[in-house]
């Protein structure tokens, strides 16, 4: 046995991203879980979390895999062809937030190398409750909300970097955010996002995702808002069913139609009038049977991501159903900039959609204005 291995610690919050596509815009909580089931929600988090184990196989028997049992990483250590060493207990089918914070307390104490958590902004928030300043620790992105810029911007991301960090690729660490936000008020339709702490994570931005950044609702956003909504307005078709997505670019499209708007959820249109609102995946797929769809979309501000992160309700068979070339991205040109010439961004959970996403899109940054970018 090579004693001198790394130690990587691994926690797995397997509830986390299961509200996501039913529309439920978070999963915490026990009845908010028992509303996604009723709805058909499946668990996400696994398949993310094996992604990422998959692609640091070849570090198997280099590395010494630290996790907590069943459903916290063992079964996913265990599939992707490591012998992990199993800690701690749980209640399975029945893990909690204190679990994750006992996990990961106890991962610290044994000196783990670098701690993988996945889940989203809640997950995220234990861990630094449990772990602060003391580790190096980064987050596989498995949540339908993640504010915070602790998380790689892809599971396969997160490997890369994992990898770079465990070979002494990796010279730098820094402290970066932990957000989160009330989800009750965020399921009403307001965003209250807070700050809770810092972890230490790797410096390597072009594998993490940064924190989001607030709507501004200074006069000149409003203005360029409204500059968006007038030149998608004008240039809707007849009979053509539009998607809307979430945010304050959209909502600006609403407003201008004179319609109700989900700030936080996906809303549809057709011919100037409300057809449903507040949609989750399957009710998107049934709706879009007979009609042809188009797809509106703002990128989120300081993060860049188009799809994958709090609009989980566009799921890859969505997007397929309503075809690439039926997308319309829309951005103000200070969001755009926000980016600091940083890519778009899509994290689907289907590499075959994100692949079909990636190269250059149109932005609507204006009326009758448009900016190529890149989509990564």
């Amino acid at each position: 046995m090579n004693v001198n291995r790394k130690k990587v610690g691994l926690i797995v919050n397997p509830v986390a991203g299961m509200g996501g596509r039913v529309g439920l815009k978070g999963s915490d909580g026990e009845e908010t879980l028992r509303r996604a089931r009723q709805l058909g929600a499946t668990p996400t988090a696994p398949g993310r979390v094996l992604e990422t184990l998959l692609a640091l196989a070849s570090l198997v028997g280099q590395i010494e895999i630290i996790t907590y049992p069943a459903e916290m990483g063992e079964a996913e250590a265990c599939q992707a062809g490591f012998e992990p060493r199993v800690i701690g207990q749980i209640i399975p089918d029945r893990t909690t937030a204190e679990d994750t914070r006992r996990a990961g307390a106890q991962m610290a104490d044994l000196g783990v190398d670098l701690l993988l958590f996945a889940g989203g902004d809640g997950t995220a928030r234990d861990v630094y409750e449990a772990i602060g300043l003391c580790i190096p620790a980064l987050g596989i992105p498995a949540g339908v909300k993640i504010h915070s810029g602790v998380y790689a911007t892809t599971p396969g991301r997160a490997a890369q970097l994992a990898a770079m960090v465990l070979n002494g690729q990796v010279k730098a660490f820094g402290e970066l955010e932990v957000m989160d936000i009330d989800e009750e008020a965020f399921r009403r339709g307001r965003v209250s996002a807070r700050l809770y702490g810092y972890l230490k994570v790797p410096l390597e931005r072009r594998f993490t995702q940064g924190a989001k950044a607030a709507s501004s609702n200074s006069a000149n956003e409003a203005a360029a808002r409204k500059s968006i909504a007038d030149q998608i307005v004008e240039t809707m078709n007849v009979g053509c069913l539009y998607i809307i997505g979430s945010g304050t670019t959209p909502r600006a499209i609403m407003e201008r139609l004179g319609l109700q708007n989900t700030l936080l959820g996906i809303d549809a249109v057709k011919d100037g009038k409300l057809t449903a609102v507040d949609l989750n995946e399957s009710q998107l797929l049934k709706l879009m049977d007979d009609h042809k769809t188009r797809i509106i979309v703002t990128p989120i501000g300081g993060q860049g991501y188009v799809f994958g992160r709090g609009n989980q309700q566009l799921s890859p068979e969505v997007i397929r159903k309503a075809g690439i070339e039926n997308i319309i991205v829309a951005a103000t040109p200070a969001k755009l900039a926000s980016l600091q010439r940083r890519p778009l961004l899509v994290d689907t959970g289907d590499k075959s959609v994100d692949n079909m996403l990636r190269g250059y899109v149109r932005v609507v940054t204006g009326y009758r204005e448009e900016m190529v970018y890149r989509i990564s």
